[in-house]
This record gives structure tokens, sequence and C-alpha cells, in this order.
């Protein structure tokens, strides 16, 4: 069952969850209304840990939402995602380095993958690569390094082959359908492989801080955060059990920094997007927040 707000009565009514209902993607409880971010509500099932928003994402919503506005527009995603390349290459060598302590370098299947640039930073330490990205220009941008990537959705995703690695490095929040991504991605990983899943906790101080102007509370584009407890129950069901967890400094440019900020905290303001193109755009900034957590996730033999 589920709970949707009744426009004409200004109340809250049942709803079967077989017709689309908006349920835990963990349990399948239905989940409890919190409050409203940017137009959309943001419900919870609190015993999971799960947050995710009242909407139900059609067809076109990967082209509408994840276009290339999303890369280069500024808002909800990156103001110049090219201008970061260096920084994203970094970052995967720096988790190639983290993937040293526990297995060889080998393939891994990076989910979201935009330009290959994250990716890359895995290649520069030996491993073997594909993408999956639902932007085209993004994917192309990629194939033109040489890097293959793959057009579409990890739900739509028949893996050919399997990988000893698949990555999910900030993306578990947007799928549109969390288990049949997940079905994919345990199809993909090989008996004895890995999922690496970088997300977001709302049981942070920084999302606490900001309560429903954090910068995840993000609707369309986030659908759901996930609790590390969430993330273990979940992965679970897929046959994946934590190994280990932790942080890792994310460095990100200044003017996407400005760029988020202004719009959660001064959505629409024209003063607002005057500021933000006053902050050079290429400072490489550590961002401060506790919100930002990886897991890492073996899968049974």
């Amino acid at each position: 069952m589920q709970l949707t707000k009744s426009l004409a009565k200004n109340s809250w009514v049942v709803h079967d969850a077989r017709v689309g209902g908006v349920v835990c993607v963990v349990c399948g409880r239905a989940l409890r209304p919190l409050f409203q971010a940017r137009g959309y509500w943001v419900c919870e099932c609190d015993p999971c840990g799960y947050r995710g928003l009242d909407y139900r994402p059609s067809c076109d919503h990967p082209a509408r939402v994840y276009g290339d506005s999303y890369f280069l527009g500024g808002g909800h995603g990156y103001a110049n995602y090219f201008s970061e390349a260096a920084l994203l290459r970094a970052r995967g060598r720096r988790y190639a380095r983290l993937m040293s302590r526990f297995t060889a370098s080998g393939t891994v299947l990076d989910i979201g993958a935009a330009a290959g640039f994250l990716l890359q930073g895995f290649l520069d330490h030996g491993w073997r690569g594909e993408g999956v990205e639902p932007n085209a220009r993004m994917a192309g941008h990629a194939r033109g390094s040489g890097i293959p990537v793959w057009i579409g959705t990890l739900e739509d995703f028949h893996p050919q082959r399997r990988y000893d690695l698949i990555s999910m490095i900030q993306v578990i929040g947007h799928f549109m359908q969390p288990r049949q991504a997940l079905e994919s991605a345990a199809a993909a990983a090989r008996p004895g492989g890995y999922w690496l899943v970088e997300t977001w906790s709302f049981h942070s101080w920084a999302a606490r801080l900001f309560g429903r102007r954090w910068h995840e509370y993000s609707p369309p584009s986030v659908l759901h955060v996930f609790s590390k407890e969430a993330l273990r129950r979940l992965s679970a069901q897929y046959g994946f059990s934590e190994v280990t967890s932790g942080r890792m400094v994310k460095w990100v440019n200044a003017g996407h920094v400005a760029s988020l900020l202004i719009h959660h905290l001064l959505p629409g303001s024209a003063v607002g997007r005057r500021l933000a193109g006053l902050i050079p755009d290429r400072i490489p900034l550590p961002y401060p927040g506790d919100d930002l957590y990886w897991m890492l996730l073996q899968k049974s033999g």
C-alpha cells in the first residue's frame, strides 16, 4: 500500500502499491511522507533507513533530467562537467588504489560513466574497463577517447560478460527502477566480484543542518537516499555483503560548489546567478561535508 496526497481534499489517501505506488525499495512497505522539496514529497521508511520521492519516472526521464544541461547548465547538475576531468580522473585513481587492498586489477564496469573521466582513473591503474551512460553526448566523448561506453541505463543493460568490479559512484540515487538496476548489476558481477558504491547519507550532520534544503533533496534528479543500513540490507538481497566502508575526500571545482549552493539556497535568483558567475570555475576545493560515504560489497561465491 502507499500514501498519496489528494489535491482535491488536501489529505492523504491509500492506494494499492501494485499499481505503481511509492514503497520502500528495501522492504516494500508504504513510505511515510516527511516534507516537500521543490514541489515533490520526500517520503521515508524509518525501519529501513530509506528515503524516496513520491514520483514515478516516465520513459523519457533520463533524456529530460540527465541531458546536456545536467552536465553544462548548473543548477542541480554541473556548471561545467568537462572542467572537472582531472579531478574525476584522480578520484578514479584513488578508488583503484583502494581496490588494490582487496583484489588485483581486473575488469570494471562503471555505471553512470558520463565522459569516462573517473573510469580512466581505473584504467591508469591497470584495470580494463567499460561504462554505461544514458547521455549520448557524454558517452560519445568517452568513446572518442578510446573508452567503450554503452549508451543507456543500467535498468536496460544486459551484460554479455561478467566483471570483477561494478562501480556505482554517486549513481544509485538516480536509478529509475533501483531493484531492476541492481538485478542487472548483480548479473554483471562474477561470483566473488565486488560492488563499489558511493552515495549520500541523510543521517549526516550536513543533511540535518540543511534540512529540506540539503543538496541531495534535488528532485527529480535524485530519486533515492540510502542510509548505510539500508544499502547493506538492499545489497544482501542480491547476494552481496559489506567488506568495508568509509569516506574519501571529494574534490570539486569552486564553480560547481557555487552553482549547487545557489540552486538550493537562492533558487531562481538572478542575483545568485550573477554571484555564481563571479567565482572562478577551476579552483579545486575539498568537499567539507560528512554526508558522502562509500561502501565495498562482495558477491557470494
